[in-house]
Protein backbone atom coordinates (compact mmCIF):
# COMPACT_ATOMS: atom_id res chain seq x y z
CA UNK A 1 0.00 0.00 0.00
CA UNK A 2 1.37 3.48 -0.81
CA UNK A 3 0.34 6.60 0.95
CA UNK A 4 -1.35 9.26 -1.41
CA UNK A 5 -2.15 12.54 -0.92
CA UNK A 6 -4.43 14.92 -3.06
CA UNK A 7 -4.87 18.58 -2.80
CA UNK A 8 -8.68 19.30 -4.25
CA UNK A 9 -10.41 22.83 -4.50
CA UNK A 10 -13.73 24.87 -5.88
CA UNK A 11 -14.14 28.15 -6.38
CA UNK A 12 -17.45 27.84 -8.51
CA UNK A 13 -20.72 26.55 -8.31
CA UNK A 14 -21.76 24.48 -5.02
CA UNK A 15 -18.13 23.97 -3.74
CA UNK A 16 -19.07 21.76 -0.83
CA UNK A 17 -20.88 19.85 -3.01
CA UNK A 18 -18.11 19.25 -5.33
CA UNK A 19 -15.72 18.63 -2.45
CA UNK A 20 -17.50 16.12 -0.41
CA UNK A 21 -18.31 14.55 -4.18
CA UNK A 22 -14.25 14.44 -5.40
CA UNK A 23 -13.79 12.90 -1.96
CA UNK A 24 -16.56 9.97 -1.98
CA UNK A 25 -15.35 8.95 -5.84
CA UNK A 26 -11.74 9.06 -4.65
CA UNK A 27 -12.19 6.50 -1.84
CA UNK A 28 -14.58 4.35 -3.99
CA UNK A 29 -12.08 4.70 -7.64
CA UNK A 30 -8.99 5.36 -6.43
CA UNK A 31 -8.34 4.11 -2.11
CA UNK A 32 -9.02 3.78 0.71
CA UNK A 33 -9.57 7.76 2.39
CA UNK A 34 -7.59 7.36 5.74
CA UNK A 35 -7.37 11.25 6.82
CA UNK A 36 -8.84 14.09 5.15
CA UNK A 37 -8.11 18.19 6.71
CA UNK A 38 -10.85 20.90 7.20
CA UNK A 39 -12.11 22.96 4.64
CA UNK A 40 -10.32 25.87 4.04
CA UNK A 41 -11.25 29.21 2.49
CA UNK A 42 -8.76 30.99 0.01
CA UNK A 43 -7.47 33.25 -2.60
CA UNK A 44 -6.82 31.98 -5.74
CA UNK A 45 -3.38 31.47 -6.55
CA UNK A 46 -1.66 32.61 -10.12
CA UNK A 47 -5.57 34.95 -10.61
CA UNK A 48 -6.51 36.91 -7.86
CA UNK A 49 -9.49 38.58 -9.25
CA UNK A 50 -11.66 35.04 -9.20
CA UNK A 51 -14.14 33.61 -6.51
CA UNK A 52 -12.43 32.45 -3.53
CA UNK A 53 -11.74 29.01 -3.07
CA UNK A 54 -12.41 25.83 -1.05
CA UNK A 55 -9.35 23.56 -0.81
CA UNK A 56 -8.45 20.31 1.54
CA UNK A 57 -5.60 17.75 1.48
CA UNK A 58 -7.25 14.04 1.73
CA UNK A 59 -4.71 10.94 2.00
CA UNK A 60 -5.57 7.33 0.70
CA UNK A 61 -3.75 4.21 0.62
CA UNK A 62 -3.83 2.46 -2.53
CA UNK A 63 -1.66 -0.11 -4.82
CA UNK A 64 -2.87 1.57 -8.12
CA UNK A 65 -0.02 2.99 -10.33
CA UNK A 66 0.26 7.16 -10.30
CA UNK A 67 -0.48 6.85 -14.19
CA UNK A 68 -3.59 5.00 -13.44
CA UNK A 69 -4.45 7.44 -10.27
CA UNK A 70 -3.77 10.39 -12.70
CA UNK A 71 -6.48 8.41 -15.57
CA UNK A 72 -8.88 8.31 -12.83
CA UNK A 73 -8.86 11.67 -10.99
CA UNK A 74 -9.12 13.12 -14.42
CA UNK A 75 -12.19 11.25 -14.85
CA UNK A 76 -13.87 12.14 -11.58
CA UNK A 77 -12.67 15.53 -12.06
CA UNK A 78 -14.77 15.51 -15.72
CA UNK A 79 -17.80 13.68 -14.17
CA UNK A 80 -18.27 16.96 -12.01
CA UNK A 81 -18.31 19.10 -14.79
CA UNK A 82 -14.96 20.04 -15.08
CA UNK A 83 -13.58 21.65 -18.41
CA UNK A 84 -10.28 23.28 -19.23
CA UNK A 85 -10.53 27.14 -19.56
CA UNK A 86 -7.97 29.20 -18.51
CA UNK A 87 -4.90 27.74 -16.26
CA UNK A 88 -5.14 28.51 -12.42
CA UNK A 89 -8.63 30.31 -13.38
CA UNK A 90 -11.79 29.46 -11.65
CA UNK A 91 -13.03 25.69 -12.15
CA UNK A 92 -15.93 23.71 -10.36
CA UNK A 93 -13.37 20.57 -9.15
CA UNK A 94 -9.54 20.30 -9.31
CA UNK A 95 -8.00 17.12 -8.22
CA UNK A 96 -4.28 17.40 -7.56
CA UNK A 97 -1.79 14.42 -6.87
CA UNK A 98 0.92 16.18 -4.03
CA UNK A 99 2.59 12.60 -3.39
CA UNK A 100 3.04 9.03 -4.05
CA UNK A 101 4.63 7.85 -0.97
CA UNK A 102 7.85 9.23 -1.34
CA UNK A 103 8.42 8.57 -4.98
CA UNK A 104 9.50 11.05 -7.33
CA UNK A 105 7.72 10.56 -11.14
CA UNK A 106 9.05 13.10 -13.78
CA UNK A 107 6.72 12.05 -17.21
CA UNK A 108 5.08 13.45 -19.67
CA UNK A 109 1.47 15.23 -18.34
CA UNK A 110 2.81 13.78 -14.57
CA UNK A 111 5.21 15.14 -12.22
CA UNK A 112 5.03 13.99 -8.51
CA UNK A 113 5.81 15.51 -5.99
CA UNK A 114 3.29 18.17 -7.08
CA UNK A 115 5.77 20.47 -8.73
CA UNK A 116 4.30 24.03 -7.15
CA UNK A 117 3.67 22.44 -3.31
CA UNK A 118 6.33 24.66 -1.52
CA UNK A 119 4.68 27.57 -3.30
CA UNK A 120 1.36 27.09 -2.48
CA UNK A 121 0.00 27.76 1.42
CA UNK A 122 -3.54 26.67 0.29
CA UNK A 123 -2.10 23.13 -0.30
CA UNK A 124 0.29 23.46 2.53
CA UNK A 125 -1.88 24.65 5.04
CA UNK A 126 -4.49 21.60 5.24
CA UNK A 127 -1.36 19.07 4.62
CA UNK A 128 0.12 19.98 8.09
CA UNK A 129 -3.28 19.67 9.63
CA UNK A 130 -3.25 15.73 8.38
CA UNK A 131 0.89 15.14 8.10
CA UNK A 132 2.45 18.02 9.82
CA UNK A 133 6.21 15.50 9.82
CA UNK A 134 5.73 14.24 6.34
CA UNK A 135 8.81 14.61 4.24
CA UNK A 136 9.15 16.40 0.95
CA UNK A 137 11.36 13.66 -1.12
CA UNK A 138 12.65 16.55 -3.37
CA UNK A 139 13.05 19.11 -0.76
CA UNK A 140 14.05 17.01 2.36
CA UNK A 141 12.06 19.41 4.41
CA UNK A 142 8.88 18.67 6.15
CA UNK A 143 5.29 20.03 5.24
CA UNK A 144 5.55 22.50 8.46
CA UNK A 145 9.54 23.54 7.23
CA UNK A 146 7.79 24.12 4.32
CA UNK A 147 4.67 25.68 5.75
CA UNK A 148 6.95 28.23 7.70
CA UNK A 149 9.05 29.05 4.91
CA UNK A 150 6.47 29.66 2.40
CA UNK A 151 6.36 33.10 0.84
CA UNK A 152 2.58 32.75 -0.10
CA UNK A 153 0.46 35.37 1.29
CA UNK A 154 -2.51 34.55 0.32
CA UNK A 155 -5.15 34.58 2.65
CA UNK A 156 -6.18 31.38 3.89
CA UNK A 157 -9.45 30.66 6.38
CA UNK A 158 -10.13 27.45 8.10
CA UNK A 159 -13.91 26.57 7.71
CA UNK A 160 -16.06 24.57 10.20
CA UNK A 161 -18.08 22.71 7.47
CA UNK A 162 -21.19 23.49 9.16
CA UNK A 163 -21.30 26.85 8.34
CA UNK A 164 -20.96 26.25 4.61
CA UNK A 165 -24.69 24.22 4.69
CA UNK A 166 -26.67 27.08 6.28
Amino acid sequence: MNKIYFSIGSNIGDRLHYMEEAIRLININVGKVTSRSSMYETEGWGIKDQPKFLNAVVEIESTRFPSEILKITQKIEYALGKSKKEKWGPRNIDIDILYYGNEIFNEEGLVIPHPHISERKFVLKPMSEIAPDWVDPVSKKTIQELLTACEDSGEIYILETELLNE
